[in-house]
């Protein structure tokens, strides 16, 4: 594996990302009944984030970086107000 495969992975670490996992139930026929796709935000690691620092590893986003955590960052503010507005 080359250092740019691993530093790819460590920021994706450090930064935090999104999952989508997919299930599928199937009856006794083998037809598909049900199928759910969840999605998960998976939080930025410190232990990353320290790795990076150490190494010197700074990050440059490019437009295209800067729009996606931009809209990361208000879906998951979105998220947090509906949460919020549930319990209240």
């Amino acid at each position: 594996m080359d250092k740019e495969k691993l530093i790819k992975a460590l920021k994706k670490r450090a930064f935090g990302y999104t999952v989508s996992e997919r299930s599928t139930e199937y009856d006794s026929e083998g037809n598909e009944i049900k199928n759910k796709v969840t999605t998960k935000e998976v939080s930025p690691d410190l232990s990353a984030i320290k790795m990076l620092l150490e190494l010197g590893v700074e990050e440059e986003l490019d437009e295209k970086q800067l729009e996606e955590e931009r809209d990361r960052l208000l879906q998951l503010l979105a998220q947090t107000k509906k949460k919020k507005k549930e319990k209240d």
